[in-house]
């Protein structure tokens, strides 16, 4: 009972002077390591009465407590609090009256903001405090007070099973899905229920629902992801199992309080196409050759970059499926895990639970692994710890975000690494975008303008003279004039040039000059050639590289 609310409630029964200090500071502790609630605790333990606890809460928040409730009558409930909403939150709308309802509550302590409750309510609304048992006793009296015929007649609008609700995000979530959606956003505002979902990179807004859809929309996803319906006042995340024709989904799903509501964003995991093979993510022959050669090796660093959203993690886990089998030992921690591999001993990061990237990185070393693949660099003491393992006869698999493949070892030193240490353990660096691709059916060629002309001065006469796709639109790419992406790579392999450089800390613009010197072309380069041979378009270049 009072979930959230322990701050408050010690304060105020140490304030009152009333209760022994020690029984209090006892059932504090005992609330900490439960994980119960304080007033649960203060209940079990007989240390305060259970009427004189509620009563002191509601006198504190400044509401009125009632200690008994009425039946509700006929048009208690206001027409737009949804009734999933009001049980889920130990909600009991007790009547209105010159457009303010009175809302008996158990737990005011877990409600959406007071902006919320009056846009559910359509109206103001007057709380009052109620034990959770008489609350409960009310609304099971009101339910059996209904006849069968009453339950039929019942409207699909008000039915506890809020089967509108359910038809509207199973509608959401499919179409999303059969579009090729990579994220699904719900956010509520004031005045609307905004959908948008992300295709080929790019967001794309869905027909605006009622401002009222978004509460129950946004509960049955929670309900879906075995999320706390009632926790409204603080981020969560989960995961929902999903089938579309018969093909199973995973969504990850992230909740988000905010002024209107809570957003909720779904990031759709597909399993069908979770096993990654390097042969079939885009890569070019030859750097699937070098990558290959490169994971194969007993020791070392390889790394992905690029920004978020450009298929690190694809790449990732191609690299897993390829050196895959029964003979390697390999563990990996991710933030969080998002595919399911069968092999690889795969590991979430929890920092509420002391389950860092570092933390469990040290804990692999004394797990005999092969390999190690972690999610991301993303601090000094995991990239310290990473090339560590490195050394010490283990191939590290990861990523970094940088613009290329040579600022990987000037993140590196930025993170606190030194130079000789990248020099002697980084082997290789695969840096890669995804562009849209320009969409074959309604693409048109077009002699290239003056900002292609710029950047195409570099590729000589013959480049200037050809033409290049722009972008259309059509019913067939749903009029944005591209459909699927195309993955660009930049590889960086490392020689005993580029190593001796490295080491001599050299400035970045001469590693890259030594790279180029050595084989590596450039990702703009790379995307000006999918350009010019009809793949993408100029805007999609500026865009991404």
């Amino acid at each position: 009972m009072f979930e959230g609310g322990d701050g408050v409630i010690l304060d105020l029964l140490y304030g009152e002077g009333r209760f022994d200090p020690a029984l209090l500071a006892a059932a504090h502790a005992r609330a900490a390591e439960t994980g119960r609630s304080l007033a649960d605790e203060l209940l079990a333990a007989d240390v305060v009465p259970r009427g004189e606890l509620i009563e002191a809460v509601a006198r504190a928040l400044g509401i009125q407590y009632r200690a008994s409730l009425p039946l509700p009558k006929p048009g208690a409930a206001p027409p737009r609090l949804d009734d999933v909403i009001a049980r889920t939150c130990g909600l009991l709308p007790l009547g209105g009256h010159d457009g303010e309802w009175e809302i008996a509550v158990a737990n005011p302590f877990a409600l959406p903001s007071r902006r919320e409750l009056e846009r559910l309510a359509g109206g103001a609304v007057r709380l009052v405090l109620a034990d959770p048992d008489s609350i409960g006793a009310a609304r099971g009296n009101e339910e059996r007070k209904e006849s069968p015929a009453d339950r039929i007649r019942e409207s699909a609008e008000t039915r506890t099973d809020d089967a509108p609700a359910i038809r509207f995000v199973n509608e959401v979530l499919a179409g999303a899905i059969r579009d090729r959606a990579s994220d699904v956003h719900f956010e509520p505002f004031e005045n609307e229920f905004r959908i948008r979902r992300r295709v080929d990179g790019t967001l794309r807004e869905l027909r605006p629902a009622p401002s009222v859809a978004a509460a129950p929309a946004i509960s049955r996803l929670k309900v879906l992801a075995g999320l706390d319906i009632a926790e409204c006042r603080r981020p969560q995340d989960g995961r929902i199992r999903f089938t579309v024709d018969g093909r199973a989904v995973d969504l990850r799903i992230s909740t988000l309080p905010t002024h209107d509501g809570e957003s909720v964003v779904l990031r759709v995991l597909d399993q069908s196409a979770g096993r990654f093979r390097l042969n079939a993510i885009g890569l070019p022959a030859g750097i699937e050759s070098a990558l290959r050669r490169a994971i194969a090796l007993p020791h070392g660093l390889v790394l992905v970059t690029g920004p978020t959203g450009s298929g690190k993690t694809s790449t990732l886990y191609a690299c897993l499926d390829a050196i895959n089998s029964p003979a390697t030992k390999i563990l990996t921690v991710e933030d969080p895990v998002e595919y399911e591999v069968d092999g690889p001993v795969q590991v979430s990061i929890n920092p509420a639970a002391g389950l860092t990237f570092a933390r469990v990185l040290r804990s692999f070393l004394r797990q005999d692994p092969d390999v190690i693949l972690v999610g991301e660099i993303r601090d000094a003491e995991t990239a310290h710890i990473a090339v560590q393992a490195a050394m010490s006869g283990h191939l590290v698999l990861s990523t970094l975000h940088t613009n290329d493949a040579p600022g990987a070892v000037e993140r590196l030193v930025d993170l606190g690494v030194e130079p000789f240490l990248i020099a002697s353990t980084v082997q290789a660096v695969l840096a890669q975008r995804l562009v849209r691709q320009v969409c074959r059916r309604c693409r048109r060629m077009a002699p290239v303008n003056g900002v292609a002309v710029r950047l195409l001065g570099e590729h000589g006469p013959c480049a200037l003279a050809r033409e290049m796709p722009t972008a259309v639109g059509c019913a067939d790419c749903g009029h944005s004039g591209y459909r699927g992406r195309l993955a660009l790579f930049e590889w960086l392999e490392m020689s005993e040039a580029l190593r001796e450089l490295i080491a001599r800390r050299a400035p970045p613009e001469t590693l890259r000059l030594s790279a180029r010197i050595a084989g590596t072309v450039p990702l703009r380069a790379v995307a000006v050639q999918a350009a010019l041979e009809g793949f993408t378009t100029i805007d999609e270049i500026l865009k991404y590289t």
